[in-house]
């Protein structure tokens, strides 16, 4: 099994969302806003090359959006396409695309819309995953998620037959042979992330459970939670197991680093290990 990190751009975003309670003096300190209150993410898709299948995980803002929507968020930075490109890899050899959930910095990218304005997968040999639970979520929309689940990004998928969903259970779920899905509900309903069994070890695509290492700092929990107690339940039982199994975490927005271990300093505080940037 080969993993490859894709970058699919980079954006920004309110840092008081992304910190919640967390004072601006503190997180200012970690990644500096502008003078907007605005920080730089990445939006950091992962390849993975297991037997003859080449499956892509989440897939970036993408380019169907128009002016105004986009300037809210600033996307810059090189595209997806480009960045898989760079690794050899057309959009005609991607097999499968698992998307976490369907907020727009996630799957914006699995479509596009062609010269007339008809919207298509941009992985036209793809089979795209979800679950049922998340989808029937999405599509019923909140006011809190109203900006973030944008019907055009992931209900033609499902109206094209290119969308399959995975059962949602308790427990983890062997996706395919080596990849586990484990179901996670405090960001969104019935998100999705991947515990990947590799020949180094399990490293878990942690999607919006932890979009950064200062995130695995147990109050440093989003503003878009819907449900920040049960993220704070997920994340810590996940990082007992990171420190238990020597697992690495697969940050999908930290702006300067993908993956690292997990340890506990002397004051029993979760921190980060071994990070390769």
């Amino acid at each position: 099994m080969i993993l490859r990190s894709i970058e699919a751009g980079r954006f920004k975003l309110d840092g008081g969302a992304m910190f919640g309670v967390v004072p601006k003096r503190i997180w200012n300190r970690l990644n500096p806003s502008d003078d907007d209150n605005l920080c730089t993410w990445v939006m950091r898709s992962l390849l993975i090359e297991t037997g003859d299948r080449k499956i892509l995980v989440d897939t970036g803002i993408g380019f169907k959006q128009g002016a105004k929507f986009r300037s809210h968020f600033y996307p810059h930075g090189i595209e997806i396409l480009d960045a898989l490109a760079a690794e050899n890899v057309k959009p005609e050899e991607i097999t499968d695309v698992f998307i976490t959930h369907f907020h727009f910095d996630h799957v914006g990218g699995a479509l596009y819309k062609d010269e007339k304005g008809n919207i298509k997968p941009t992985y036209p040999n793809a089979t795209y995953w979800s679950n049922q639970a998340h989808y029937d979520y999405a599509l019923e929309g909140n006011p809190r998620e109203a900006a973030s689940f944008l019907d055009e990004n992931f209900v033609p998928l499902k109206e094209q037959g290119v969308l399959s969903f995975i059962d949602m259970q308790r427990e983890d779920v062997e996706w395919m042979p080596g990849i586990h899905v484990r179901f996670v509900h405090g960001h969104t309903h019935a998100q999705m992330i991947l515990l990947i069994d590799t020949d180094d070890g399990r490293v878990v695509y942690a999607a919006d459970l932890f979009p950064s290492i200062w995130h695995i700092r147990l109050p440093y929990i989003m503003a878009y939670d819907m449900q920040p107690m049960v993220t704070l339940e997920e994340k810590e039982r996940l990082l007992e197991e990171c420190i238990d199994g020597n697992w690495r975490i697969f940050y999908e927005h930290d702006p300067f680093t993908e993956i690292t271990g997990i340890a506990k300093d002397g004051a029993g505080r979760y921190v980060v290990k071994n990070s390769t940037k």
